[in-house]
């Protein structure tokens, strides 16, 4: 009986100190490296001036989803966009400016021989990620047959050519085919992007694309909006209630969609929200004048909105580095774990999540109107804006943010014309 308790009793204290000893192993983890999922929500023609958060504009949306990637993380104050819809994807989409791919102006066509983001990130990843583009391609001129899923995306569907002429009526292409649909576009594109999301079993990166708040002008479904009872919009009318509805209602499919995910799939997930462009100029709001947003190089039509926060983003407030539109390439790459930091003409501003970092020492956008290339270069303090019919204005944002005054009109100090003759150079190796 003795022997059986001192074997009890041995037994007992290795059992303990094993437990001891896997515990304290346990102090000491091996770093796990999680792969976040990704979602990158792009806004149709929003400028600073129509969201909450930016001193532009007096009338702001009701957009409490919108907000919180705002106040949960980082709202940028220097992104620069191109002027128009096509560029703006296309640069995002390969990491390079619009000179290189050809897309330049509105409905220009990207090869499909560029390496998309989406396909950069599983070659260099042993196809960790399911991808998908949900909404607006505007990539493919007037080709309804274009189809993305070509270009390395796992899954497309949306709206091609990017526009509708209508939000309760519009061509939805899928697999290359299109149809007609009848559900409001918004609510329809975040429907497909849940299916999607809720179908994914490894990480997963989304580009949901709304076509909202372009025009036309509308209605949105009631419960989708705060701007009351709303007649038919005609010409002539306020466009203003309107592009809030329509703002507003990508806030609330936004939450929608947030509000489907698993709570540790959506804690897993790093969220990018991005104006285009600035707003057509009957929406635009005060300081902006209404001849230099959306198609122009000024601020008004390139500085857009654009929040980031959720997994990895550990910093909150304003941000005020130089950022391009092509940044996001190297940036969304290299959250997803390749390890690159500068892809083309991207430069990574991951670095910005935890703190503070110099990315760019001057940011470029360029435009073609249809008649003249034009290009827009700053070191964050001025800015020159160059035609390739050789006109040329420069502007001091930091006393002239909404470029009232055209420095090239007078006599520059020497201060301006060592910058001049700094932007005109970085302009140059930028396009050479």
């Amino acid at each position: 009986m003795f022997k059986q308790k001192i074997s009890l009793l041995l037994a007992s204290l290795i059992v303990v100190c094993f437990s001891c000893n896997k515990d304290n192993a346990t102090e000491t983890p091996t770093a796990v490296t999680t792969s976040p999922n990704i979602l990158l929500i792009i806004a149709d023609d929003l400028g600073k001036d129509g969201i909450k958060g930016y001193s532009e504009g007096s009338i702001k949306p009701n957009t409490p989803n919108i907000d919180a990637i705002r106040t949960k993380g980082l709202m940028f104050t220097n992104f620069w966009s191109n002027p128009v819809c096509s560029p703006t994807r296309s640069c995002i989409i390969t990491g390079k400016y619009g000179y290189r791919t050809g897309v330049k102006g509105a409905s220009d066509v990207l090869s499909q021989s560029e390496t998309t983001l989406q396909k950069y990130i599983n070659n260099n990843s042993s196809n960790k990620y399911a991808t998908a583009i949900v909404g607006k391609w505007h990539l493919a001129g007037s080709n309804n047959t274009y189809n993305p899923e070509s270009m390395g995306i796992d899954y497309y569907t949306g709206i091609i050519r990017g526009a509708v002429t209508d939000y309760y009526s519009w061509q939805q292409t899928e697999d290359g085919a299109s149809t007609t649909q009848s559900t409001y576009v918004t609510e329809a594109f975040t429907t497909k992007a849940i299916d999607w999301v809720a179908q994914q079993t490894k990480p997963w990166f989304l580009w949901l694309a709304y076509n909202a708040p372009h025009t036309p002008f509308h209605v949105p479904p009631s419960n989708m909006h705060s701007q009351g009872a709303l007649p038919a919009y005609k010409t002539g009318m306020n466009a203003i209630p309107y592009y809030m509805a329509a703002i507003e209602a990508v806030d609330f499919q936004f939450g929608r969609l947030l509000s489907s995910m698993p709570s540790d799939k959506r804690d897993n997930t790093i969220i990018v929200f991005i104006g285009d462009n600035g707003p057509v100029n009957s929406v635009a709001q005060s300081p902006y004048l209404s001849s230099k947003v959306k198609s122009t190089l000024y601020q008004g039509g390139i500085n857009v909105p654009m929040f980031i926060s959720g997994k990895g983003v550990t910093r909150t407030g304003t941000e005020t580095s130089l950022i391009d539109a092509t940044d996001l390439y190297s940036t969304i790459a290299e959250v997803a774990g390749v390890n690159a930091t500068q892809i083309n003409d991207s430069k990574s501003f991951k670095a910005l999540f935890t703190g503070s970092a110099t990315i760019r020492d001057f940011q470029y956008s360029e435009y073609k109107d249809g008649t003249d290339d034009l290009w827009a270069i700053s070191n964050g303090k001025y800015k020159l804006i160059v035609s390739s019919t050789g006109a040329k204005q420069m502007f001091n944002l930091s006393t002239d943010a909404y470029e009232t005054v055209n420095l090239l009109n007078g006599t520059l100090t020497t201060e301006q014309t060592t910058t001049k003759t700094a932007l005109e150079t970085e302009l140059n190796n930028i396009r050479r």
